[in-house]
């Protein structure tokens, strides 16, 4: 009873309302529009107030993008050599240090090998030239013996491998075809967080799904040598859905999706996808040698933080701050140094790390590097070749043997180091932390980390690092090496 007499009053107020927008020919964006204009005027020409609504953006029209381009999307099937799948997982596993969270999707989960001793995997892929040529992951073809590629038409027709590139899982793949359908490149560039994207795919094998969702975030970066700045999205990615498009509101593919965030296998509301960008310039490599090769500059970077910023003298938050530098690299032939900030790229501004591990990772051995730097308050600007990616990390010798009770202002016990020592960790000079309390145990060095210098400074001794202590500052930064990695940390001085 109550469900009825409640539908009456939802039909009746339908109706109600549906007359009197029939009376008065009323268009809900018109009225949107006019609502917004009469806020504006209420404000005598000021600026719109933030509880002023948002402009409404109508959604993209998914059914078309999916009629438009599904048909130049195609499903991919592998079979592997089941001791080449293997070691190729177990490779992924050790390289990966968010192998746990962050699953690569090429095929089905728990796949079984065929009593033929192989492995059978399933992916997808778009074709970008009419005549075949064809993007995916790396992950998905590396190590196959056979490649079939099924096209929307159902033709299941084998596929050449012409390379694939592990460090930013692209591959391209070949079919014999002509005048096949092609989808549209777009710029990830315009690409913005909260911008619809829609992809396109073969989750668990069902060909053509589409799942849509927004951006989520741009330039993430994973632990390791990834070069990728990946496209964060929402889009419920399954396996299957590996080296399919990425589609913006416009129809344009803007990402390869290689990556989903997982505690258990199920997706989890967080995808990646390698900006469409990154992997063209990888295939025009691929089609022109058959190999990648990848730029290296030696240098370790991390984020600057506030109060590095503050410590250093930047006049704005942006920029990779250099912790450590590779010797015979093409960072140490230019002159580079721990403590160094790079602002700029050959004129690309550098606002975050990663923005400089993905230009120098799709660069190649060989070409020009130009960067403008941040060096003890001021701009500067250097030039190098970049070297092909191989390396090491730093060492060297010298110091003396004393100890230093703990600074008020710091709150550190340190000594210098020994020269075996020095020898051992691979440092020249340092102090060791002895016992670590109050500003620098909060900021987060510990007993045993070794002070590589402070403030940009190499140290060696007690004294100097006072002085740095003594100066007027509110925060210090200290390059510390722990466990053979160099990492910056802003201390705060009480």
């Amino acid at each position: 009873m109550l469900s009825k007499s409640l539908s009456a009053m939802l039909i009746g107020a339908g109706l109600l309302a549906s007359s009197a927008g029939n009376a008065a020919d009323w268009n809900p964006s018109e009225w949107f529009s006019k609502k917004t204009e009469q806020a504006n005027d209420a404000g005598s020409g000021s600026r719109t107030s933030p509880k002023d609504p948002v402009a409404m953006i109508a959604a993209p029209n998914y059914r078309a993008i999916v009629e438009q381009f599904g048909p130049a999307v195609v499903g991919i099937s592998t079979e592997a050599r089941v001791d080449a799948a293997e070691s190729r997982m177990q490779e992924g596993r050790q390289n990966d240090p968010f192998s746990k969270f962050f699953q690569a999707i090429p095929g089905t989960p728990g796949r079984i090998p065929d009593p033929g001793g192989s492995v059978r995997g399933q992916g997808s892929g778009f074709i970008v030239e009419s005549d075949g040529l064809i993007l995916t992951n790396a992950q998905l073809v590396r190590d196959s013996k056979v490649v079939t590629v099924r096209l929307s038409d159902r033709r299941e027709l084998k596929a050449k491998v012409l390379g694939n590139d592990p460090t930013t899982d692209v591959a391209v793949l070949k079919i014999e075809a002509t005048r096949l359908p092609v989808v549209n490149i777009g710029n990830p560039e315009r690409l913005g967080v909260g911008d619809y994207v829609l992809a396109i795919g073969s989750p668990f094998g069902f060909e053509q799904s589409a799942a849509s969702g927004i951006v989520s975030a741009k330039g993430r970066t994973l632990p390791g040598d990834s070069y990728v700045p990946f496209i964060q999205t929402d889009v419920a990615l399954s396996p299957g859905n590996s080296g399919g498009p990425l589609f913006d509101a416009h129809g344009n593919v803007v990402g390869v999706n290689s990556q989903f965030y997982s505690r258990t296998g199920g997706f989890q509301g967080l995808a990646l996808a390698i900006p469409i960008d990154v992997a063209l310039k990888i295939k025009e490599q691929i089609v022109a040698t058959g190999k990648v090769s990848h730029a290296r500059l030696g240098v370790t970077v991390q984020e600057v933080t506030q109060a590095l910023a503050d410590s250093f003298g930047l006049e704005k938050l942006q920029g990779a701050l250099v912790s450590s530098v590779a010797p015979e690299s093409a960072a140490q032939k230019a002159g580079l140094q721990p403590g160094d900030v790079i602002l700029k790229y050959n004129g690309t501004p550098i606002n975050r790390s990663s923005d400089l591990t993905a230009q120098i990772g799709t660069a190649r051995p060989g070409d020009k590097a130009q960067f403008e730097i941040w060096r003890n308050g001021k701009r500067q600007a250097i030039s190098t070749t970049l070297l092909a990616a191989t390396g090491a990390i730093d060492q060297k010798s010298t110091p003396e043997s004393s100890k230093a009770s703990p600074e008020g202002r710091l709150g550190l016990t340190v000594r210098p180091l020994t020269q075996d020592e020095q020898k051992e960790r691979g440092v020249s000079g340092g102090l060791i932390v002895q016992r670590s309390e109050g500003p620098a145990a909060r900021a987060g060095i510990q007993s045993g980390d070794i002070i590589v210098s402070v403030n940009g400074n190499p140290v060696s001794s007690v004294e100097q690092v006072k002085k740095f202590v003594d100066d007027d500052r509110k925060n210090i930064s200290v390059l510390i090496k722990r466990a053979g990695q160099n990492i910056f940390v802003p201390v705060p001085l009480g």
